[in-house]
């Protein structure tokens, strides 16, 4: 699978780490918090994004 990924500087990925963290601690769960921010990051994202492919381990060939 090919995605289409947002290419973010060091900094924004720390921005995005920390909000995460500011986040769970107040309750959120770790896979609420994510989802959540990387859905702000595709949003608001106009920078250059970056292709990635996924392979899922357990496919059969």
């Amino acid at each position: 699978m090919f995605a289409g990924l947002p290419s973010l500087t060091h900094e924004q990925q720390q921005q995005a780490v920390e909000r995460i963290h500011d986040l769970i601690s107040q309750g959120m769960s770790s896979g609420e918090a994510i989802a959540l921010v990387a859905a702000e990051i595709r949003a608001t994202h106009t920078g250059e994004q970056i292709v990635a492919r996924f392979e899922d381990e357990d496919e059969e060939e």
